[in-house]
């Protein structure tokens, strides 16, 4: 090719831009789960950063209205003493669970097998008097405070891992209630975890780690091995997730790959 071509075909390529998701004020961009039918309280706005809230009503994620394949997205986090948080990406399901039914299973993988299975809870059919959860079948960036946890922590569950399936290579996150940087790169199967400037996974999630970590944890029988380790749909919303303590986001920044 010609160098004059050349450098009009480099102009005409713009690298992408990256977006903020999150405008420090209200959920525009978010589904807002107090405006559901059957209104949630799990999340907040709070001095310009979205609150994850102590012990909701019903335990559910913050989903983006955006859905995304390939990005990259940089976000500031932090947690409460003991507090437990994350960020989903590549959402295969969402399963809303009744915590209050009377159930043959008491495990919880079981529980959600249990529901997979009979369809006993309805959200809609939540009583006040009742706990509900929203459990998302999901990849995800763990963020813990890592040495005050009510258990002590192994390292698939400590800040900077793949949840449950690839610990992080250091920790390097700071003390509770004190802002951290992260950020989350997705292309393809390739994924990447950052904490405070340090990239501490880096894997395929097609890894067979993954499907060994499903199938110690749910077995190769259970619905959810099959969609974490198939994978069917690559475009999905990024998820604040709530665990039932105290976490906030602020700054989130995407960019699509």
């Amino acid at each position: 090719m010609h160098r004059s071509l050349l450098a009009l075909t480099l102009i005409a390529l713009p690298l992408a831009a990256q977006t903020s998701i999150f405008d420090g004020k209200t959920f525009k961009g978010w589904r807002d789960v107090s405006k559901l039918n059957v209104p949630g309280n799990a999340f907040s706005i709070d001095n310009g950063a979205i609150k994850s809230n102590k012990k909701p009503y019903i335990n559910e994620d913050l989903f983006s209205l955006g859905e995304y394949t390939d990005f990259e997205l940089e976000f500031e986090w932090k947690v409460s003493p003991a507090g437990n948080s994350g960020i989903k990406y590549r959402l295969q399901d969402a399963v809303f669970l009744n915590e209050s039914l009377e159930r043959p299973v008491k495990k919880f993988e079981e529980i959600v097998r249990d529901e997979y299975t009979r369809r006993p809870s309805d959200r809609a059919k939540l009583k006040p008097t009742e706990h509900g959860q929203l459990y998302t079948v999901a990849f995800e960036f763990q963020l813990i405070d890592d040495n005050n946890y009510t258990y002590k922590l192994p390292e698939l569950q400590k800040t900077g891992a793949l949840y449950s399936f690839i610990g992080p290579s250091k920790l390097t996150s700071k003390k509770p209630g004190e802002w951290n940087t992260a950020k989350l790169v997705v292309k393809g199967d390739h994924i990447e975890h950052w904490v405070n400037g340090e990239k501490v996974v880096d894997a395929s999630l097609k890894s067979p780690v993954i499907a060994a970590g499903a199938k110690a944890r749910w077995g190769e029988s259970h619905p959810v091995y099959k969609l974490l380790v198939d994978q069917p749909k690559k475009k999905s919303p990024i998820l604040i997730q709530n665990h039932g303590d105290e976490a906030w986001f602020r700054n989130l920044k995407i960019k699509k790959l």
